[in-house]
């Protein structure tokens, strides 16, 4: 029976293997033409299974030695000694796969075993050239966790001997040299350097400095989700419509394999029978709604990753809270030190030299931890949405216009009339505070990435299978708002749906409170003013 593990990708099957083969043989590329590289993603990004797969795909025509740095502890950084003789034990344990010359295995025994004088790296990399220029198939060294290194000057003089040895085969290609080195991690190098030096040099002067741009895409596509999905359904039968769910799948976390592999999990372990009494019922629309509500409300690793980041970096917390509760648009720049921080720890991503929040689950889940700052500071309009939850929900479906209604009310109760000094963000995080304790427990919310800007924002609601659309802007004339009624109307057709909600911010002393229905085609639209 497929299973589905969260240890960075789902079960393989045919469609996953089209993604990651295509992935390896761009990688391959890379390493025929002798580059050394890095790969940096977030956490639980799949780098360890690709670096695993990447190792069976290269074995007939190069000796791969791969390394995970995670076990040589503190200690083995402490000194050169130390280092060499940690390095050493740890190629010796691979010599069943790569058949290491009996003079290289000497040397590395020996480097461990001496009980006097000290083993240095320039001993250590004189064994590693004369292995390179000894082995029957060129050699590709690959080093996963790097960050486990950091703080560490031992592994930088290490680097420096790889960039020499790199740099002597470009000056002659008949110095022996490792074919491709691969270093594999979340932070870069560049970072790595500015945590043991505080010099402004050591921080741009990398010892890696020679590693050529790693640009291929480690996500999953919706294609090769789908193709998982089609994998698990010939074994289990439950009638799901593949497509649909991969689709949806793909649209909350745009490919992060740990993220589809748990959603995945959720449904396939969790749901039944607590949720549905059979999977046919969970591999649904609904049994994914109920995944996502599940995934964002345990902690796991990765999430507990990412925020114990925003608590370690308050100016990244900053951004972050800008970009989402402020809707501000950030240009993207590789070479800004903010920028490029959110984007090695998986919060953002460049969507067309604009900074964007990585998927639609970190964006929830961010969303949430800012609200649930402001709920400690006992936020009035949170606590009366958790007053007056039970009366918008009436047959199983909620009430969204009884939920705006209520909210303008509240809203005009605590803060009075609107001011000059009213930000959009400021009714936009006031909205979801109220609306956060009428749905927990029961449905879920995110943001529509596309219109989160200060000017519009569609909050769209899932509850109990019911989907509603509500656009928040600030009143900046009849033409604009007749603008906003179309968009909304498209945003309708979008989703299948034939009643939408308008939630406008309106400054005019003449203006009329309250909520009315507004006809556009087939299609029915409630405009609340406050």
């Amino acid at each position: 029976m497929k299973k589905f593990k969260t240890t960075g990708l789902c079960n393989p099957s045919k469609n996953y293997m089209v993604d990651i083969t295509e992935r390896l043989k761009q990688i391959k590329v890379m390493i025929d033409n002798g580059d050394y590289f890095t790969i940096n993603r977030a956490r639980q990004f799949g780098k360890t299974t690709t670096l695993a797969a990447l190792e069976r795909y290269l074995k007939d025509e190069y000796n791969v030695v791969r390394l995970d740095f995670q076990r040589i502890g503190d200690a083995g950084f402490k000194t050169e000694e130390a280092f060499v003789k940690s390095f050493s034990r740890a190629v010796l344990q691979k010599n069943s796969k790569i058949n290491i010359p009996k003079s290289i295995n000497d040397k590395l025994l020996d480097f461990i075993n001496r009980s006097s004088g000290l083993a240095i790296l320039d001993e250590l990399f004189y064994c590693l050239i004369e292995w390179c220029s000894c082995s029957e198939k060129p050699i590709v060294l690959i080093i996963d966790e790097v960050d486990s290194a950091s703080n560490n000057q031992v592994f930088l003089d290490f680097l420096a001997q790889l960039r020499l040895q790199y740099l002597d085969r470009e000056d002659d290609e008949d110095n022996p040299a490792f074919q491709s080195v691969i270093l594999a991690g979340v932070a870069d190098i560049k970072h790595i350097k500015g945590n043991i030096r505080n010099d402004n040099d050591s921080k741009v002067n990398s010892p890696w400095n020679i590693s050529a741009d790693f640009n291929i895409d480690m996500s999953l596509s919706a294609n090769g989700i789908k193709g998982m999905l089609d994998e698990y359904e010939a074994d289990h039968n439950t009638g799901m419509n593949t497509k649909l769910i991969a689709d949806s799948i793909y649209e909350h976390t745009s490919g992060y394999p740990f993220l589809v592999s748990r959603i995945c999990q959720i449904i396939d372990e969790q749901l039944v029978p607590d949720k549905f009494d059979s999977l046919n019922k969970a591999w649904t629309k609904q049994g994914f709604n109920e995944a996502i509500k599940i995934l964002l409300s345990e902690k796991n690793s990765l999430f507990q990753s990412l925020t114990g980041k925003l608590t370690n970096y308050p100016d990244l917390k900053r951004s972050i809270r800008s970009i989402l509760m402020e809707g501000t648009t950030l240009s993207y720049s590789a070479l800004q030190e903010s920028i490029s921080q959110m984007e090695m720890y998986g919060f953002i991503k460049n969507n067309h030299n604009t900074v964007a929040i990585s998927n639609r689950i970190f964006e929830t889940l961010l969303y949430n931890l800012f609200l649930s700052d402001e709920e400690i500071k006992s936020s009035a309009m949170f606590n009366e949405g958790t007053l007056a939850k039970n009366i918008f929900v009436e047959d199983g479906r909620l009430n969204m216009r009884l939920v705006i209604e209520h909210f303008i009310k509240t809203y005009t109760q605590i803060f009075g009339s609107l001011e000059d000094k009213f930000k959009e963000k400021d009714g936009r995080e006031q909205f979801l505070l109220f609306l956060k304790p009428i749905i927990n427990g029961t449905g879920n919310y995110y943001i529509e990435a596309q219109t989160r800007d200060q000017t519009r924002t569609d909050v769209v609601v899932d509850y109990l299978g019911q989907q509603d659309i509500i656009e928040l802007k600030i009143w900046r004339g009849q033409k604009y708002n007749a603008d906003g009624e179309q968009q909304l109307v498209g945003y309708l057709d979008h989703f299948g749906l034939n009643i939408g909600y308008m939630l406008t911010f309106n400054f005019n002393k003449n203006k009329e409170q309250g909520v009315k229905l507004v006809k556009i085609g087939d299609k029915t639209i409630y405009e609340g003013t406050v």
